[in-house]
């Protein structure tokens, strides 16, 4: 959510930010308008209660021939007061509306849409062989690590089992992933999979990808699609000790995508499933600190991708490619032989105030005065890198070498094709 103050002193900053998105610029002088609106009524609705207050006295204070024309006069101005509150409401109501329509204001971002992304960095050559590669599904299933067939047998299309040693590599994964989050001093957290839907909406998610998200009607709870979501509501409405540095989190959790829209896009194998296992970090932190804790999340991402021996890059999302929620977002995204492309593998998101504004997470300031925290998230291991683990360490014969720092976990050095 926008910080009003923010939009009344800089709206042509909130509408190129919109125009960037590739959104409406026209909803930002609808919110002006509507803040105006509200401040008036919130006047009128003022001035007319210190007017019946004021009016309260002189009938306290009126012989009892004058009182029954004052209170015939007070009765007039406490419908009048009730008028003006009801205004007041619908004013506030319309510009919470407004509020929740604008995205976040994209700080730095390159402008465009999906295909405009800005290359910052690349590490490692594409994984090139002699031999001609398997895609990670056939490796998976000639390795006893993956079985989709089943999967959709007992669930539909873009389900799947990890069986045996492909259950152990994502397991091993995720707790490298979670032994570096706690080291970089990240508190593990299993956080609850199914959220209420105003923490759902305070995250930014029920916008323009909300038929993305799985909806449990009945018990009205929403499956998350990232522990982000749990762990940016984890302290709704609290004022929070960020006087030590950030507060930062590391979610483990199961994770649901419904994927509409996407029929037709990366059927094959786990690229692009409906439920998958996600290790996320994310932060707390003083809005001035935000840019470097960024920075330090990329980092972590970096550390993780070269333990499991991936070539990868580093890009910056376009400002209409950003999620409603994030002011700048980074991607990792890790070279697919079969493909002959990079494909995402993790993404870190600097959502400056706005998550927080919506949730009222805040800090006090070394003033003591509360201000509103920001947020970031970012992914340090999932599901999805099998895909990149395995196409990029298989062999000739079929096999496949564990990365050097997934041995210990996984409890092999190569998985061997099953006889």
């Amino acid at each position: 959510m926008i910080d009003l103050k923010f939009l009344r002193e800089n709206p042509d900053v909130v509408r190129a930010s919109q125009v960037t998105r590739g959104e409406d610029p026209e909803l930002v002088d609808k919110l002006i308008a509507a803040d105006e609106e509200r401040r008036q009524a919130i006047l009128q609705a003022d001035q007319l209660r210190a007017e019946q207050k004021a009016f309260g006295k002189k009938i306290g204070q009126a012989s009892p021939e004058e009182r029954p024309a004052l209170l015939e006069g007070s009765n007039e101005l406490k419908a009048k007061v009730k008028e003006a509150e009801a205004a007041q409401n619908a004013a506030e109501q319309k510009v919470y509306d407004l509020q929740m329509q604008l995205s976040n204001v994209v700080v730095g971002a390159p402008a465009g849409g999906e295909d405009d992304f800005v290359v910052l960095e690349t590490i490692g050559e594409p994984t090139k062989f002699d031999f001609e590669p398997k895609d990670h599904l056939e490796l998976g299933e000639s390795l006893g690590l993956i079985d989709m067939e089943r999967g959709a047998k007992i669930s539909g299309a873009r389900f799947y089992f990890l069986t045996g040693y492909g259950a152990m590599l994502q397991l091993g994964m995720l707790n490298l992933a979670a032994q570096k989050a706690i080291a970089n001093g990240f508190q593990l957290m299993i956080p609850p999979v199914l959220v209420r839907p105003e923490v759902m909406q305070g995250t930014g998610f029920l916008g323009q990808h909300a038929d993305e998200i799985y909806y449990l009607e009945k018990d009205e709870l929403y499956l998350v699609g990232t522990s982000e979501v749990a762990l940016a509501g984890y302290h709704q409405g609290e004022i929070i000790d960020l006087s030590q540095g950030p507060k930062r989190y590391a979610g483990w959790s199961s994770c649901f995508r419904r994927e509409a829209g996407s029929h037709g896009k990366d059927t094959r194998g786990i690229l692009r499933v409906h439920q998958f296992d996600k290790l996320e970090m994310f932060s707390y932190c003083k809005p001035e600190e935000a840019v470097a804790e960024h920075q330090k999340l990329l980092n972590m991402e970096r550390d993780m991708l070269a333990a499991v021996q991936v070539p990868y890059r580093i890009i910056d999302i376009a400002g209409g490619d950003l999620g409603s929620s994030a002011a700048r977002k980074f991607d990792t995204e890790a070279w697919v032989p079969t493909q002959g492309t990079y494909r995402e593998l993790t993404s870190t998101s600097n959502c400056t105030t706005f998550q927080a504004r919506r949730l009222q997470v805040r800090y006090r300031d070394d003033e003591g005065k509360a201000q509103i925290a920001a947020t970031l998230n970012g992914t340090l291991a999932t599901t999805r890198w099998l895909v990149a683990i395995l196409e990029n360490n298989q062999q000739a014969d079929g096999s496949v070498v564990v990365p050097e720092a997934l041995r210990p976990y996984v409890g092999k050095e190569v998985l061997e094709p099953i006889k």
